[in-house]
């Protein structure tokens, strides 16, 4: 004999039956996390967002640099890390046992100050961009400049460069896209690519806000910030060459989806060797050259970073969402949405996460939901339907147990606390006897 009984979900996430369990409302959470300014918009829109649907989940994220936050993942000072650089194979060595979830993507863009030139659109490739950062084009009216822009009025100025001074992601993929660009015996001998690097000229400031501040403060300037600030902050930026070097691509959410689109069948697994890959000059005609994916870095085995088990719980929630149902304020911020296959690839990742060896949740990929809020049918036998009726007998009386417990020790309070205050009245009397005797 079968039965079937109805089950009403309560909004969890886009794949509510198949994702991790959500956190304990009876809890108040603290997750702490540092890194990339490269994903900030976004990760900040998903605290605000995932606060809403968990009130008693508090995320506090430092976007210090993608360097600050490998650091402090190393150091195990934060839940988990955010960095656009994946780990190099020095520091997997000093952080083992490390996933790599892909968060999101965007892109790089080249913005400029340039007083004739007001709208974005300046055409330059990978070449060009790397001889101004060299020092080997030092004016706007540079011949090589325009050629490709002969319909534009180039100043006969000095160029100002501008660049990242702390460890940063954002500078990891710039440099790894002009060493690509640009390899022996140029920009990959002389400089080479890293969240820091030995700047041949410029002026250097923190984070995508302070490049951006040089940049906007500084006429004739150029330097390099997120898509997403850039746009924030309304920078003009240029068109640059893409991977084919057939096209001058604007940097877009399509044109870096574009991008993504190109690697995705060549990623490793989460716990494998992520030091190697790169989406700079993806092949297509429509793909923007300075794309990349940002990451998450966590421990496979929480307990390294975590204070207890449901604290663990709550983070490998939180990052399930950021991974789903956090997706749709991504082009908000223009940032591409990760696709299907990221997605996966990241679910299997995080079901491998653990908490001192116990795996914290089970992944089956045949389970899907199309809605935050599911009418489940979930069919029963009746040796499970009795099992059910007798477990659900057992919790009912183990309630009425506690109920009147918790009533007996009630009790028990208010009468020695009754008989405590009987006794504090008559050794006061006693007292006032003896002091004033009859």
């Amino acid at each position: 004999m079968i039965a079937t009984i109805v089950a009403i979900m309560a909004p969890l996430s886009a794949n509510a039956e198949s994702g991790p369990n959500a956190p304990d409302s009876r809890y108040v959470y603290h997750i702490n996390g540092a890194g990339a300014t490269f994903p900030f918009p976004l990760i900040d829109l998903w605290r605000v967002e995932y606060n809403h649907a968990f009130t008693n989940v508090d995320l506090n994220y430092q976007s210090i640099g993608s360097g600050g936050g490998v650091k402090q993942h190393i150091e195990k000072t934060v839940n988990f890390a955010a960095s656009d650089a994946p780990l190099t194979v020095k520091e997997r060595v000093l952080a083992p046992n490390t996933l790599h979830i892909p968060e999101t993507i965007g892109g790089v863009v080249v913005v400029y100050n340039i007083p004739e030139i007001p709208q974005s659109g300046l055409k330059l490739t990978g070449k060009i961009i790397s001889g101004i950062f060299m020092g080997n084009i030092t004016r706007w009216d540079d011949p090589l400049i325009k050629d490709l822009n002969p319909g534009l009025s180039l100043p006969k100025q000095d160029i100002v460069v501008a660049h990242r001074s702390d460890g940063s992601g954002t500078t990891f993929v710039f440099t790894d896209y002009l060493s690509n660009s640009d390899p022996e015996p140029g920009w990959a001998k002389k400089v080479g690519k890293g969240k820091s690097v030995p700047w041949p000229r410029g002026l250097a400031a923190a984070g995508n806000e302070g490049v951006a501040g040089i940049v906007k403060s500084t006429t004739y300037s150029i330097g390099y910030v997120e898509l997403a600030y850039a746009s924030q902050v309304k920078m003009t930026f240029a068109y640059v060459q893409n991977g084919d070097k057939n096209k001058f691509i604007e940097p877009s959410i399509s044109s870096i989806a574009a991008s993504a689109a190109s690697i995705v069948d060549r990623l490793p697994a989460a716990d494998a060797d992520w030091s190697a890959v790169s989406m700079v000059n993806a092949p297509g005609p429509d793909s923007y050259p300075i794309s990349s994916f940002s990451y998450l870095l966590v421990y496979k085995d929480l307990k390294t970073s975590s204070k207890h088990k449901e604290e663990a719980r709550t983070m490998l929630h939180m990052i399930h969402w950021m991974i789903t149902d956090g997706q749709k304020f991504s082009k908000s911020l223009l940032y591409a949405p990760l696709p299907d296959k990221v997605v996966e690839l990241d679910k299997k990742g995080l079901s491998s996460v653990t908490y001192d060896g116990e795996v914290l949740w089970k992944y089956d990929p045949s389970v899907k939901t199309t809605d935050t809020k599911t009418t489940k049918k979930v069919e029963l036998t009746k040796k499970e339907i009795d099992a059910k009726k007798v477990a659900d007998g057992k919790l009912s009386d183990a309630k009425k147990a506690a109920d009147a417990k918790k009533a007996a020790d009630a009790k028990k309070a208010a009468d020695a606390k009754k008989a405590a205050d009987a006794k504090k009245a008559a050794d006061a009397k006693k007292a006032a006897d003896a002091k004033n005797p009859k």
